[in-house]
């Protein structure tokens, strides 16, 4: 179905789900309406990707059916006071880390169908994972709409919102951690003679078709690890020496330490 889609902020998100969704053609440049604070900013991005740069807020509210609250937790509210008048009918979809929907419903006056989205910078690539949660005011269809936009550009998990703390930590800031565990290994490569181009390549293939056997294979992760492990193998050895590093404690560490940031924004 036909639409048009605002985002309101320009930031790194807002401009991956909007490459996103250029790149898998579900909705056309013309058709995306974008402000931001910092014209600097937006108004180059817009003009080399084809789309139409408001020059407020409202403008990109009146003329969109979804729109994409894409700003910092400390401007949301101001935004939303500013835009709330003409929000009437518009669907809003927030990204914005920390705000409950309950908190978007008092700035909004409770009539506006809401969808909470949390996506992570894979959707620039189609391959995105996102976490959402819609009030009751947004209806079948436009759940159908509103949700569409992201399993065009990955796949999309609903989640109650107590559990979006520990998605963000896993599937929100889950790429950089990948991406650090790509390149210490791709270093490993580097120490033993491998160009850093080449061993990062050769990293970043294992991590893509290890993803892709446990998500295709129903088999479970360490399903993988007893398989490529042969009995007193180099495998084993390899494993026994992350353990000795504290490899998992690491990782779950780590998680903590984002969840318990991500509820301080909270």
């Amino acid at each position: 179905m036909y639409m048009k889609v605002g985002f309101i902020g320009a930031g790194e998100m807002a401009k991956a789900i909007i490459n996103g969704l250029l790149k898998a053609n579900h909705v056309s440049g013309s058709d995306i309406y974008l402000h931001s604070a910092h014209a600097n900013n937006y108004e180059p991005f817009a003009q080399a990707k084809g789309l139409v740069a408001a020059s407020t807020n409202k403008e990109v509210v009146q003329n969109s059916d979804y729109v994409v609250l894409a700003v910092t937790p400390d401007r949301a509210a101001d935004v939303l006071r500013e835009v709330n008048d003409v929000l009437t009918d518009k669907v809003l979809i927030s990204i914005v880390g920390g705000m409950s929907i309950q908190r978007l419903e008092e700035l909004t006056g409770y009539n506006t169908p809401i969808l909470r989205a949390l996506p992570n910078v894979n959707v620039e690539i189609t391959a995105g994972m996102t976490a959402i949660h819609a009030n009751e005011q947004l209806n079948e269809a436009q759940t159908k709409q509103a949700v569409g936009l992201f399993e065009a550009i990955g796949s999309v998990s609903e989640q109650p919102e107590d559990k979006f703390s520990i998605f963000s930590a896993m599937a929100g800031s889950g790429p950089a951690y990948v991406a650090y565990f790509i390149d210490a290994m791709s270093r490993a490569g580097v120490k033993y003679g491998l160009s850093k181009q080449t061993a990062t390549e050769i990293a970043a293939s294992v991590v893509q078709g290890s993803a892709q056997l446990v998500t295709e294979s129903g088999e479970t992760p360490m399903d993988v690890v007893d398989a490529v492990s042969s009995p007193g193998g180099s495998t084993v050895r390899g494993l026994l020496a992350m353990e000795e590093a504290g490899f998992m404690t690491s990782i779950i560490k780590c998680i903590d330490a984002t969840i318990g940031q991500d509820k301080k924004v909270d």
